[in-house]
């Protein structure tokens, strides 16, 4: 049953010298259906509602899914590098405490390597901090978690197995029509369905889009020689090799490739898939074996050119969808949707209303910078570190050697992955 209706009118009196706009504005957001409609219950979707939850605002969630779905999502190979803010942010909501012990998987350290050679560029926790460099989740788990607190929060009213038809939106709301014909409206829509969002492009936001041509493949492995907790990003020409470390002799294995070369990996034998696996690694981990299904996934970079427009605003990958091999993208969309909720509560505390252009405005002013960065940066790794060219491969073997005696570059991405405050970058 969803809760009682609570409107903005009702948490933010505005002051008694305005009359008309306090009878005006009553007469409008008490006949709204929603203070604020999120569309899509992915990670980033759910979490901005669990941040929501203390407003009390009167949230829906529209999602195409069953809730069954939710509740128990399948595996789908997908391991999540988390960085102490998100964890920070899932233990806020009482995510974090749902996912079990045995599901959390500790990052002590990291290395790049550059083709064949032994070099390395590596990163581990400094030695006056206890803890690791991160954790790796399983996507699964992650999605069930957020999902299971959610659920147990009644943060908001769930529409699932619910299609989107139309959304937009004018100066005085928000209006979004169904797949069974009944139109909802709400004070703020919020965007949260995936980086291909159906939502963005109707309401007329432009987004840079790359299509890589390049697909990964993912794997869960057992090998015979322990990884110590240790990350490797592999560059080999043309293609790059992933070992995120679970259990002390087991890992994700991602392999990325050119999208036509991921089919003969998928048709091998388990037997020559781990004997391709163990040589692309150098055998460093010794003899390799898989354990499940293998997995890939085309990849695919978005970022939108605004974050929010009238009575609008995007989360999560519908704001910004990253490559994987930086793996910033989900911590980047949980820093975001907590940057949004931050302006909300912040404008209902300030009795503004929260669906202001400001308010909006002041959530993309904090989140782009960071995510432009970031999004651009990590597509200029993936182009330099998979370039076969011969400059291409001094260069990068340069930048290793160059990076790996820089300590103020090394304590920069040390401190990226173990603070637990949102960056600030300063817009020029």
């Amino acid at each position: 049953m969803p809760p009682p209706a609570i409107t903005f009118h009702n948490l933010c009196q505005f002051p008694a010298p305005v009359p008309d706009l306090e009878s005006a504005l009553h007469r409008w957001e008490s006949s709204m259906d929603y203070d604020i409609a999120i569309i899509g219950a992915g990670p980033a979707g759910l979490s901005f509602a669990l941040s929501l939850r203390d407003s009390g605002l009167k949230v829906a969630i529209i999602e195409k899914q069953p809730a069954d779905t939710l509740q128990a999502p399948a595996y789908d190979g997908r391991e999540i590098a988390l960085t102490h803010l998100s964890q920070k942010l899932m233990h806020a909501h009482g995510s974090w405490q749902r996912l079990g012990d045995g599901n959390i998987h500790p990052l002590m350290a990291a290395s790049v390597l550059n083709g064949r050679s032994d070099y390395r560029l590596h990163f581990d926790a400094p030695a006056n901090i206890k803890g690791p460099l991160g954790y790796l989740v399983s996507n699964q788990n992650i999605r069930r978690a957020i999902f299971a607190e959610f659920a147990a929060s009644e943060a908001a009213t769930l529409l699932d197995n619910t299609n989107v038809q139309h959304v937009r939106t004018d100066a005085s709301g928000g209006y979004i029509t169904l797949d069974n014909g009944t139109t909802l409206s709400a004070s703020l829509v919020i965007a949260a369905d995936t980086r291909f969002s159906a939502t963005r492009n109707q309401m007329g936001i432009a987004s840079d889009y790359n299509d890589y041509g390049r697909s990964a493949l993912l794997c869960v492995m057992e090998h015979e020689q322990p990884h110590h907790h240790t990350a490797l990003e592999c560059f080999f020409y043309g293609g790059t090799l992933a070992v995120l470390p679970l259990d002390e002799y087991r890992c994700s294995v991602v392999i990325t490739v050119n999208s036509a070369q991921v089919s003969e990996l998928l048709q091998m034998s388990e037997e020559a898939f781990n004997n391709e696996v163990a040589q692309r690694l150098g055998n460093r981990l010794g003899s390799m074996k898989q354990c499940g299904e293998r997995y890939h996934y085309p990849l695919v970079g978005v970022h939108a050119r605004k974050f929010y427009g009238e009575r609008f605003a995007l989360v999560g990958d519908a704001a910004v969808g990253m490559h994987p091999v930086t793996a910033h993208g989900f911590n980047l969309g949980l820093s975001g949707q907590d940057l949004l909720a931050s302006e909300i509560m912040k404008a209902c505390k300030n009795q503004r209303p929260f669906w202001d252009t400001q308010v909006l405005a002041a959530y993309q002013q904090q989140h782009m910078p960071n995510a432009r960065v970031l999004y651009h940066g990590t597509n200029t790794v993936v182009g330099l570190f998979t370039d076969d060219r011969l400059p291409a491969r001094l260069l990068r073997t340069a930048v290793l050697r160059i990076s790996n005696h820089l300590p103020p570059l090394k304590q920069a991405i040390r401190h990226k992955l173990m603070s637990e405050q949102h960056p600030r970058l300063r817009v020029f």
